[in-house]
């Protein structure tokens, strides 16, 4: 059992350190947990809080955390009132974190919090983000495999090259997590999200363990979803600001190439090649043309809805500036020209 801690041992109104931990059903992994998690950030004399999520659990998950709560005022607790999944756990937990440095771990006890030093010192060392990389991985093989093909996959379509998006222990600088807009399942993409917007990516070996109690929420449906969110992602990074650079182009290339097709048949029929009213080809022309216009129609439509909806500065990321935010605000000054 762990020990009873006093408000006046420490202060927490001001954490340096916040750690994140959604969790479902965990109820027996989370007392072992926190104690793991204290042990290892007392030694390092840092201010800390620990911000459980609890992602809909049935179990006697949250009981537990209410249970620390008590015991220790450093823990905080977010209870949805549903299952809503990982995403929805971490965005919650993102917006109420206090810290200066952010922590994401799993709660089935697999990441270890003796690496909690080691994080934190990549990102004092400069990174934006460091991903845990699980290189002694204790999970059976219908999770490794499927991960490696999502790595390799994932590292192709946005020049990165992690060896684990999908590890769950993560730290984060906290201007970072400001850029973020979670939803559906793209936690796991959250390197390459932040990757987009311009933040330094650096990855780091971590020990793994193998689940101690409950089951795996790892399931075949995970890569339907994954695949797909990876689209959205990939879409969303590369084009989201500019909608009409992806269909218009494509839409140039169509109506490119069925304008080529009739300009070829207009030819054979001026120089009496025979009708060509009855070719398949023509048809094929037509389509091309008409497919090519509608695509470059819908980038004119997205450009116009994207004006509407965001603004200038959801297009890129500010890293620091040399002005004070008040000079947005100022009056504006008085001509120092005299009257003659």
């Amino acid at each position: 059992m762990s020990r009873l801690y006093s408000k006046t041992e420490f202060q927490v109104a001001e954490p340096e350190i916040s750690v994140v931990v959604p969790f479902f059903n965990e109820a027996e992994s989370l007392p072992i947990l926190h104690e793991r998690i204290v042990g290892t950030l007392e030694k390092m004399q840092v201010q800390f809080e620990i911000l459980f999520v609890n992602d809909g659990s049935t179990d006697g998950s949250e009981a537990a955390v209410r249970e620390l709560m008590e015991r220790d005022p450093r823990v905080r607790l977010i209870a949805f009132r549903r299952n809503f999944g990982k995403s929805a756990a971490l965005s919650a937990g993102f917006q109420a974190v206090r810290g200066a440095i952010v922590i994401t771990m799993d709660a089935d006890l697999q990441d270890d919090p003796k690496e909690l030093p080691r994080l934190i010192e990549r990102i004092q060392g400069g990174a934006d983000v460091v991903s845990g990389w699980k290189q002694v991985r204790n999970d059976p093989v219908d999770k490794t495999l499927p991960s490696k093909l999502f790595n390799a996959t994932v590292n192709k379509a946005f020049g990165l090259s992690l060896n684990d998006h999908n590890c769950g222990f993560k730290a984060y600088r906290g201007e970072a997590l400001k850029e973020l807009n979670l939803y559906g399942e793209l936690h796991r993409f959250i390197p390459a999200l932040l990757h987009a917007r311009g933040f330094k990516i650096d990855q780091m070996p971590v020990e793994h363990h193998a689940r101690q109690f409950g089951k795996s929420k790892f399931g075949a449906e995970r890569l339907i979803k994954g695949a797909l969110d990876l689209m959205t992602v990939w879409l969303t990074t590369r084009y989201g600001a500019r909608p009409l650079h992806m269909f218009g182009g494509a839409g140039l290339v169509f109506g490119g190439l069925g304008t080529a097709i009739l300009g070829y048949l207009s030819l054979l029929w001026l120089f009496g090649f025979g009708p060509i009213g009855d070719r398949p080809l023509l048809m094929l022309g037509m389509l091309m043309v008409l497919f090519g216009s509608q695509l470059v129609g819908v980038g004119l439509l997205g450009e116009l809805i994207l004006a509407r909806t965001i603004g200038e500065r959801d297009k890129y990321a500010v890293r620091e500036s040399d002005f004070s935010t008040e000079i947005l605000v100022s009056k504006p000054r008085k001509s120092r020209l005299r009257k003659a």
